[in-house]
């Protein structure tokens, strides 16, 4: 059996999230499907983590193990006559029997997308949140600085989520702006469950002046999820990068 590996690219909007569910549509299960009606048989893909509903991913890793005779360089090509347009795969190669994209994952960055503007903008809404008060971009960026390095984030972490340790590591932390587009973009050693929405949201609140940047090590330090910013929105929120 070949340990394959697959980077697929996909937009969320219609999808609950990656992971199977019953009686919901997800990536996994359409991907699945793909595979196995390509490769004659039943196949379980494995990813390098889940996504909410309405999430996307530019770069999303997976592996599936297969005896297919179809060469690495030619699955995606057939891949993508079986999937539908909002899911591609980019890119497939054999990887190590050893290889988990999930647990060999060493690190993930995300990118978080903002509309600033009085009036949303129809062609970007899918995949941004559409902010109408001016945003303090300046306010943000100090804000961020306060998120980097390991930390105990569990008042940065939705309820429901099951893992043995909330502390996480911040490499990067970046606001950018582009006109009215601005863009978050953070790289750690991993995620909470809806960690980085809930970065974004407090990040805005620091641009609305409801947050003072000053206090983000002691919003952190408090563990107090009521003292963080909202959870923002599931359209913004893209996995951009996975490191191995």
């Amino acid at each position: 059996m070949k340990n394959i590996k697959l980077c697929v690219q996909f937009d969320g909007t219609d999808y609950h999230g990656w992971q199977i569910q019953k009686n919901a549509r997800t990536v996994q299960e359409t991907l699945e499907n793909a595979v196995s009606s390509l490769t004659g048989t039943g196949v379980r893909i494995t990813g390098c983590g889940r996504t909410d509903s309405g999430v996307h991913a530019v770069n999303f890793v997976c592996n599936f193990f297969s005896d297919t005779s179809v060469p690495p360089e030619k699955l995606p090509f057939a891949l993508n006559h079986r999937l539908p347009g909002d899911i591609i795969c980019k890119k497939a190669e054999y990887a190590d029997e050893n290889f988990h994209s999930k647990n060999s994952a060493r690190a993930k960055t995300y990118v978080y997308k903002i509309f600033n503007d009085s009036f949303p903008d129809v062609f970007s809404q899918r995949y941004s949140w559409h902010i109408k008060d001016p945003l303090d971009t300046g306010a943000m960026s100090l804000a961020a600085k306060g998120f980097l390095g390991e930390h105990d984030f569990m008042g940065f972490a939705s309820s429901g989520f099951s893992v043995k340790t909330t502390v996480r590591t911040v490499y990067s932390l970046n606001v950018d702006t582009d006109g009215k587009n601005i863009t978050v973009s953070v790289t750690g050693n991993g995620f909470l469950y809806n960690m980085v929405r809930i970065i974004a949201g407090t990040l805005v609140f620091a641009g609305l002046g409801k947050i003072n940047p000053a206090d983000i090590s002691d919003i952190i330090n408090s563990k107090d999820r009521t003292r963080a910013g909202i959870t923002a929105p599931p359209n913004g929120l893209f996995l951009k990068e996975v490191y191995y």
